[in-house]
């Protein structure tokens, strides 16, 4: 991940490109590439979007504008059951939406989500930020005939092509599996900010509508005696008391253990145990913590996620 005023930089810059479409390019040239690596997920669904979203961002870095015009034509190819392609020019106009063409041709720079979350504003951070490497985004989506938003997670690939021309090529799925790397692209961003900014950092992870909050994951910052500094689940008046002591439904004190491993390591996982929401019966999650410096106070940084379940 660059520092912070350098991706600000970066973004502003994308962001500010006259876009001037090009052509004379021609449909059906090599898509090669070496091979992507996805070894630090845990599902194959996972996988599968980023080489599908990957492949055809080749085809755009190869042939440009006129790929659009393949896209539309092919475009039952890129509307698969669990999820579908999108391409924007810099600027945010969209020129592809396998699912909605309803949209295509429209900018769509600020768009929302039902929850506010700046969804374009968010793919832009993405793509400059060196830790997250495929560029992931969680939001919630508005998928024809459904009634309610669904949740979504987004990868994304910017590519320029022999024109020197700017796109971003996407491509989300529905009701995602909680990877483990989600929890680590937001939690290493966390300590970065923190070291960057300080305290000021606070209300930064704290906001609903960035990306150190969505679905039921959220970034949460204890000091050394294990007071909650960020605190996503209690409100300031019901603030336990040190959350070293917090113990799991089978005993296990898992921000202890993971305070006591980061005295020789600079991040860790936990596994520990708690009921099911839905069913009451134990199931494990897992916890990423790291260390940070904040205004010189060393400070412990993480979130809690799903345990991955890859037969699934």
């Amino acid at each position: 991940m660059r520092h912070l005023k350098t991706r600000l930089t970066l973004i502003s810059a994308l962001l500010l490109i006259v876009t001037c479409c090009s052509s004379g390019c021609t449909i059906g040239a090599s898509t090669s590439s070496k091979t992507l690596d996805v070894s630090m997920y845990d599902y194959q669904d996972t996988k599968n979007l980023i080489k599908f979203v990957h492949n055809a961002s080749l085809i755009v870095k190869n042939e440009g504008f006129d790929s659009i015009e393949y896209f539309k034509k092919n475009r039952k190819l890129y509307n698969r059951p669990n999820y579908y392609l999108y391409i924007y020019k810099a600027n945010g106009i969209n020129l592809f939406h396998a699912d909605m063409i309803s949209i295509e041709g429209h900018n769509l720079s600020t768009l929302t989500d039902k929850d506010g979350k700046p969804v374009m504003r968010l793919i832009h951070e993405a793509i400059y930020d060196e830790s997250n490497v495929h560029s992931w985004v969680h939001y919630s989506w508005w998928e024809q005939y459904e009634f309610y938003p669904v949740p979504k997670s987004s990868c994304h690939f910017l590519v320029q092509d022999k024109e020197g021309e700017l796109y971003f090529v996407g491509g989300g799925m529905n009701y995602p599996h909680e990877e483990k790397e989600f929890v680590r692209i937001i939690v290493d961003n966390a300590a970065e900010i923190l070291e960057l900014e300080g305290a000021d950092a606070i209300t930064i992870l704290e906001d609903p509508i960035k990306q150190f909050n969505f679905r039921d994951v959220r970034v949460f910052v204890f000091d050394e005696s294990g007071k909650m500094i960020v605190e996503p689940v209690n409100n300031a008046e019901f603030q336990r008391g040190s959350v070293l002591h917090c113990v799991d439904d089978v005993g296990f004190k898992p921000f202890l253990a993971a305070k006591n491993s980061l005295k020789t390591k600079n991040k860790v996982w936990k596994i520990f145990m708690t009921k099911s929401r839905y069913d009451r019966k134990l199931v494990k999650k897992c916890m990423y913590v790291r260390k940070a410096s904040m205004n010189s106070q060393t400070v412990y940084v993480g979130a809690i996620t799903d345990l991955p379940h890859p037969s699934f």
